[in-house]
């Protein structure tokens, strides 16, 4: 049984493609006696002839991947494409890096643990490049006596 035309017609009617028109498999014989367009939306109306869903792509295996990498997993050897200076460029660590100094110093001469003189000249230091992290920050200053 061919009942091209009236899914054709009903595509149009539903305004979607001819694919997603779902046609009753047990009213075929009905379906197939259907050649106006009012015929086809009589159909329609009875729920002979329906429009499908449209069908999404499922994120769950890309939601999972991500989580994994959340977690530090696929993210070995084999995985990086690139230098790591490809993956981080070295103005984002710096950024990264300036940024934490900047407020771990901020901390400092709020709460009083070094005065302003110090503030600056360890902000300077910082600014040049001589502290690798604020941990190494934190080293100077106690290898120096500048915490009061």
């Amino acid at each position: 049984m061919n009942l091209k035309f009236q899914r054709e017609m009903a595509a149009k009617i539903l305004e979607c493609g001819v694919n997603r028109v779902w046609l009753d498999p047990n009213a075929l014989d009905e379906i197939a006696s259907a050649a106006t367009k009012d015929d086809v939306r009589e159909l329609i109306e009875r729920g002979l002839i329906k429009r499908k869903p449209v069908k999404g792509i499922s994120r769950a295996r890309i939601n999972k991947r991500k989580a994994q990498r959340r977690k530090g997993r696929r993210r070995g050897h084999g995985r990086r494409k690139g230098r790591a200076t490809a993956r981080m460029p070295r103005k984002r660590q710096w950024i990264m890096r300036i940024r934490a100094l900047r407020k771990r110093l901020r901390k400092l001469k709020e709460e009083g643990v070094i005065d302003s003189r110090t503030y600056r000249m360890l902000y300077r230091k910082a600014k040049g490049g001589e502290f690798r992290s604020v941990a190494h920050l934190n080293q100077y200053m106690e290898a120096h006596g500048l915490l009061r």
